[in-house]
């Protein structure tokens, strides 16, 4: 058994910004090491301070492009799409008429839909209609947004 396991949870989830913290103190430290090794004195006078000024402000900038790409990357991610089909089953859906439905929420015709999935125009119409009965709708915008209330569609 572990004495402390809330402790330790705590010092797991901060882990990855202490990282961040380290990194960034690093980076100063090496900075300031930079600075020093070039000997700053001898450089202010040799050079026009808004050339150093210059040179500090792109280095913020492009450390600053690159830590927000970094955190934008590693930024929580949207649960995968789950499709429900206790709903299918209740409502009586087909797998077929669920294929159908997904070409309606694309934005497909009846012409498109129809060879996509190899089917006969008159074929996707049933299909259609079968669906607006079982999603108790009367359009295709309300039965993709029927549809996605019950997450039938992602």
């Amino acid at each position: 058994m572990k004495p402390f396991p809330k402790l330790a949870r705590r010092a797991h989830a901060n882990a990855p910004l202490l990282r961040i913290v380290l990194v960034w103190a690093l980076v100063l430290a090496g900075g300031a090491f930079v600075l020093e090794w070039l000997q700053y004195q001898y450089l202010v006078r040799l050079f026009s301070p808004q050339l150093y000024i210059g040179i500090i402000g792109t280095g913020f900038a492009v450390g600053g492009v690159w830590l927000g790409w970094w955190l934008s990357a590693r930024g929580p991610r949207p649960p995968e799409f789950v499709r429900n089909e206790a709903a299918l089953r209740s409502l009586g859906v087909t797998g077929q008429e669920a294929r159908v439905l997904e070409c309606l929420a694309a934005g497909k015709s009846n012409k498109e839909i129809a060879l996509a999935l190899g089917l006969s125009p008159n074929t996707i119409k049933t299909h259609t209609a079968n669906l607006y009965a079982k999603l108790a709708v009367g359009r295709r915008s309300q039965a993709v947004n029927r549809a996605r209330e019950l997450q039938i569609l992602p």
